[in-house]
C-alpha cells in the first residue's frame, strides 16, 4: 500500500513510517509531498494521506498521529504506548514534558531533520533509532532497570 504526507519530515512523519513498516504494513511504499498536495496526491496514487491536515490519520482530540494509528489499528503493546508519549511530546512542543525522554527524541530528531533533506534518507537512518527507542521501551514497561 501507499501512505503519503507532508516532505520535510521531522519528528512524527519518520516515527510514523517506522510504525506502519513494523507493525501494520511491512510493505509500505512513503510518498512525501508539498503540504498543500498531500490530499491531491493520496486520491491520486490511492495512497493513505497521514499527519496532514484533512488526513483521517492526523493530531485530534489532543493525540498525535502516532497515537491516532496505534488506535485506529487497535494495536495493543505496552511498549509502543509508552513510545507513544515520547513521541507525542517530543513531536509537540507544548507537551515536552510528558515524559523525560520526549525532550531527547526531540532534540535528536531535529538534529536529523538539519544533517539531511531527503525524507528517504532520513527514514534509513533513524529506523535503527525507532527500534532501539522500542526496545528500550519494552524493557521500561516491563520494569527493568533502564
Amino acid at each position: 500500500m501507499k501512505w503519503v504526507t507532508r516532505e520535510k519530515a521531522k519528528v512524527e512523519r519518520i516515527a510514523v513510517p517506522w510504525l506502519i513498516k513494523r507493525f501494520i504494513d511491512p510493505d509500505a511504499e512513503f510518498l512525501f509531498v508539498p503540504k498543500e498536495k498531500v490530499l491531491e496526491v493520496a486520491e491520486k496514487e490511492n495512497a493513505i494521506p497521514f499527519d496532514s491536515p484533512g488526513a483521517e490519520l492526523y493530531h485530534k482530540e489532543g493525540k498525535c498521529t502516532f497515537e491516532v494509528i496505534l488506535e485506529k489499528y487497535n494495536i495493543k503493546d505496552p511498549a509502543l504506548e509508552y513510545m507513544a508519549k515520547i513521541i507525542h511530546g517530543a513531536d509537540i512542543k507544548e507537551d515536552i514534558n510528558i515524559v523525560p525522554e520526549a525532550a531527547g527524541l526531540r532534540a535528536i530528531a531535529h538534529g536529523f531533520h538539519y544533517y539531511e533533506d531527503d525524507d528517504y534518507k532520513k527514514m534509513e537512518l533513524e529506523f535503527p533509532m525507532y527500534d532501539a527507542l522500542y526496545e528500550y521501551c519494552k524493557r521500561k514497561v516491563a520494569g527493568e532497570k533502564v
